[in-house]
């Protein structure tokens, strides 16, 4: 998050003042949270994946479908402005509170998630020049990472002000070593290169299981256009909310689909999917030189740190806003004087602590942890765009007024596309997600049981059922080696 300016209002019933964003503070969050970690590994993911041609279809088809998921976030802001907390609350709007509780737990738990991802590549960064550090996975990266974990606590726990602060000049501090580079790259542009790599090499697929092959990736890029909607509550003005999110994406798609590009005159495929994360360094290092890999990692450094603190925020935002529907139990809803919910903020950062040792366990610690967090986005952001869809099928009944066939086709392709992303996430990592959902389902029935409510409907126990037997598959493939982290 950005520039926050505290309203001159006070909050209801004696809360601290609301703190009120503006438009362009909206969309500042919603860059700020997509400019992360996952732009500077673009090259060697697309590369050990796809060419040239594939790498063009890709990004159109994510454009796309993401664009479509961010004129949903537009729609339902404006439709329904009565929801607040964007992607939890359309889930549970549209499809009862059990499978809005699921949303709100994988979309903190995708936030939680992918901050190690951040974490990881910069120890990886660093260790480029410090050895000790490894890929990002060794014991003293681990140790570090750490540190730096509870150290954003602490800081975050003094007041949104004080962490809007640093973001306002992170956020664009970020983005400038990214531009640098695709003009640098243009600059030092190769076209025979760039020719041998638009087939794809040897080792790809076909040209489907190549463009099936990134869609992980392009969704890990793209977290984060639902950002506004996250902070909707604290906008100045709803309708800025979609507004934010559509020009945060669109300004993130070109640039996003500009690295990959570019990346593929300057090396051979082959070469770019052997680079050390961050990939983008070491492409830059092959145009200009080592200052060029200097540069990328510093600028890596700063983004990376930035997108930290803005999903930090909204993780716990999501588990704030849970709890005062009474979704998640009560302690959640705690903040501090400075209006910070601490409680949420600690499980969020303990979280990312479990997550952060799991990866000693992983091959590919960065991958595992940047392709979990994008499988544990996609039933948040079906639930959302199925949501869409009812509204635009069934406008009465879902208290809005009659809608057009731009909001129907709309709603539908973001649906589709959505689907198509967890076919393309494949056994593995929807298993694997299940592991996590099925457990935090204790969450839910004991905020059940605060309430005093009975713990679940006949459809809610066999969501429940369906969801525990994934786990269990999911644990005894993970036991047997069938499957792997």
């Amino acid at each position: 998050m950005t520039a926050a300016e505290p309203s001159a209002e006070a909050a209801p019933d004696g809360a601290p003042p609301s703190v009120k964003l503006s438009l362009p503070t909206l969309t500042a969050m919603v860059v700020g949270s997509m400019v992360g970690a996952g732009v500077f590994s673009l090259p060697r993911r697309f590369a050990q994946e796809t060419g040239v041609a594939g790498a063009l279809i890709a990004w159109a088809v994510a454009g796309t479908g993401m664009l479509m998921l961010a004129f949903v976030f537009q729609t339902l802001a404006v439709r329904r402005p009565d929801l607040d907390a964007g992607v939890y609350a359309y889930a549970k709007a549209g499809f009862g509170e059990y499978l809005g509780f699921f949303s709100a737990f994988g979309y903190w738990a995708s936030a939680c998630v992918g901050n190690v991802t951040y974490w990881v590549l910069i120890m990886s960064t660093i260790g480029a020049v410090a050895p000790a550090l490894g890929d990002g996975d060794s014991a003293l990266a681990i140790v570090l990472s750490s540190l730096g974990l509870w150290g954003f606590f602490l800081l975050i726990r003094r007041g949104v002000k004080e962490a809007a602060a640093i973001n306002r000049i992170v956020t664009v501090a970020k983005v400038v070593p990214i531009l640098v580079f695709v003009l640098l790259a243009l600059f030092c542009f190769k076209p025979a290169v760039f020719a041998e790599n638009f087939g794809g090499a040897d080792y790809a697929g076909s040209l489907f299981q190549q463009v099936r092959g990134t869609m992980l990736a392009t969704v890990f890029v793209f977290l984060g256009v639902e950002g506004a909607s996250v902070y909707s509550r604290h906008a100045r003005r709803r309708e800025d909310v979609g507004r934010a999110t559509v020009l945060g994406f669109l300004s993130v798609f070109a640039v996003f689909a500009s690295v990959t590009i570019v990346s593929y005159g300057i090396l051979p495929m082959s070469e770019i999917a052997e680079l050390r994360q961050p990939s983008m360094a070491g492409v830059l290092e092959a145009a200009v030189g080592t200052w060029g890999k200097v540069f990328v990692s510093v600028g890596l450094i700063v983004s990376v740190l930035g997108a930290y603190l803005a999903w930090t925020l909204m993780a716990a935002e999501v588990l704030f806003v849970a709890a005062g529907d009474d979704d998640m139990p009560r302690f959640l809803g705690r903040t501090t004087a400075n209006d910070v919910p601490a409680p949420a903020l600690l499980l969020t950062t303990a979280l990312s602590q479990v997550v952060l040792v799991v990866t000693a366990f992983s091959d590919d610690a960065f991958n595992f942890a940047l392709d979990l967090t994008s499988a544990l986005s996609l039933i948040p952001f079906l639930l959302a765009a199925g949501f869409a869809l009812k509204i635009a099928l069934r406008p009465r009944e879902n208290r809005v007024a009659g809608t057009g066939t731009r909001e129907l086709v709309v709603a539908a392709v973001a649906t589709l596309y959505t689907a198509f992303l967890l076919y393309a996430a494949g056994l593995k990592f929807v298993l694997v997600s299940l592991i996590l959902y099925a457990p935090a389902t204790l969450l839910f029935v004991k905020a059940r049981r605060e309430q005093g409510r009975r713990l679940f409907s006949p459809r809610e126990a066999v969501i429940c059922a369906v969801s525990v037997a994934g786990a269990v598959v999911g644990v005894i493939a993970l036991g047997a080696g069938w499957i792997e982290l």
